[in-house]
C-alpha cells in the first residue's frame, strides 16, 4: 500500500475516493503548539492506507491534506487534519494463452 501526492503512471483502475480525519486538542497551556500538527499526519496516513486496503486498493494517489484550527468558545482549540485521495488498483497484464 502506498500514498502519493501525484498520479501513478502504471495502468490502474480507479476505485473511488477515500478520506480520513484526525484531531488533537490543545490544552490552554499549549494553545500555540501548532507543531503538534505534525503527529496528526502519521495518524491520517495510516487511516487512509487501512481504509483503501479494505476496499482492495493497491494505493492512494493525488493525496491532499487540509488543516483547520477549530475554536470552541468554552473549550481549548482543536487541530484538525483531513486527508483524501483517489484509491487505485493496478491492472494486471493478462497472460497469453498458448
Amino acid at each position: 500500500m502506498f500514498l502519493s501526492t501525484e498520479a501513478y503512471p502504471q495502468a490502474h483502475r480507479i476505485l473511488g475516493i477515500v478520506n480520513a480525519t484526525s484531531h488533537l486538542m490543545l490544552p490552554s497551556e499549549a494553545i500555540d503548539s501548532f507543531e503538534s500538527l505534525d503527529q496528526l499526519f502519521s495518524a491520517v496516513e495510516e487511516k487512509l492506507k487501512e481504509r483503501a486496503a479494505a476496499k482492495g486498493a493497491d494505493g492512494v494517489v493525488n493525496v491532499r491534506f487540509n488543516t483547520n484550527v477549530a475554536n470552541v468558545q468554552v473549550a481549548p482549540k482543536f487541530l484538525v487534519l483531513t486527508g483524501y485521495g483517489t484509491m487505485i488498483q493496478f491492472i494486471k497484464p493478462q497472460k497469453e494463452a498458448k
